[in-house]
């Protein structure tokens, strides 16, 4: 039986990739912290926790009728931004997939009324809140196996979590011990272009609002007290800052790991940091004694369509 052995929203600013002086000149002659943070968590989890394979939920990565998880048996090659190719340039990636695992998170999707299809393409893109976090975290560690599921731009707050379940269902059949990522910011509004070069710095002050960064600061102090249902009570509340990716990917990790269920605290590595008016930060949450709760079932959903393609064609129906 698999387990999730350990979970964490991490950020994945592409500012983390920047060389030492160039980060430097963006932050008053300070390194970031993101860095740092990262450096730490490498050495005190992914380096010492025994896992097998890493599930990254991607922010990046938006599909539009299912979700989707990379299937391919190794995903290899050069990574160049189409969003900002002068900071991430034909950066080198090379880790092997799980296709097992992926094709039974696939085969949940039924039962927890959702959709979720599992790609082996080797042409499919991938997206720096993959990248950026493996080369910290992954690099270097050839065995470990890394997945990345994205989000959904149709979606909303409940499909994510479904989508959540019919992960750490599919976990727990297996015989997989997992660490799970989800790979993105909270807050997440951009300075205006003529405006962003004033605000590239780390410091809190930049974020886009006070209002924003005390709605992430509030967030941060439920994570570390493992209140993850105050989050989840509070989460239209949260989508007035707009948090990155209207929050999926924690809402898929949350869903992964029992939901209200959850009493997980927190660890926070690094500082809160702005990026360009977004909130940034990485917090990681250890397993607990005996486990994660396990992911809750999904009630019956009587507008489901469990119909899984679209007749004569081999594109899903969005239901």
């Amino acid at each position: 039986m698999g387990e999730v052995v350990g979970a964490g929203l991490i950020a994945h600013v592409p500012t983390i990739v920047l060389p030492e002086e160039v980060r430097r000149e963006l932050n008053n002659g300070e390194d970031s912290t993101l860095v740092s943070g990262l450096q730490q968590l490498r050495r005190e989890v992914f380096d010492v926790v025994d896992y097998d394979t890493v599930v990254v939920l991607d922010s990046h990565w938006a599909t539009t009728v299912e979700w989707v998880v990379t299937a391919q048996d190794r995903r290899s090659g050069l990574f160049t931004s189409e969003e900002l190719p002068r900071g991430m340039s034909r950066r080198h990636y090379d880790f092997p997939g799980d296709p097992e695992l992926a094709h039974l998170i696939a085969s949940r999707a039924p039962e927890h009324s959702t959709w979720i299809t599992a790609i082996d393409d080797h042409s499919l893109p991938i997206f720096y809140a993959t990248t950026n976090v493996w080369e910290f975290l992954g690099q270097g560690l050839p065995d470990k196996k890394w997945i990345s599921i994205g989000v959904c731009q149709t979606a909303d707050g409940e499909d994510a979590l479904r989508l959540g379940r019919a992960l750490g269902a599919a976990i727990a059949e297996s015989d997989r011990k997992v660490l799970l990522i989800a790979s993105g910011a909270m807050s997440h509004t951009f300075w205006p272009l003529r405006k962003l070069r004033d605000h590239e710095a780390a410091g809190v002050e930049h974020i886009f609002t006070p209002e924003a960064a005390a709605a992430d600061a509030e967030r941060i102090d439920w994570f570390k007290q493992g209140d993850h249902a105050q989050v989840l009570d509070t989460m239209d509340e949260f989508y007035r800052f707009r948090p990155e990716a209207r929050f999926q990917h924690y809402l898929m990790m949350i869903g992964a790991l029992g939901e209200v269920d959850c009493t997980a605290p927190g660890r926070q590595y690094g500082e809160y940091e702005n990026s360009v008016g977004t909130g940034q930060v990485h917090l990681w949450f250890d397993r607990p004694e005996g486990g994660f709760p396990a992911a809750r079932p999904t009630p019956t959903d009587p507008d489901f369509v469990r119909q899984t393609t679209a007749p004569g064609s081999d594109i899903p129906a969005a239901g």
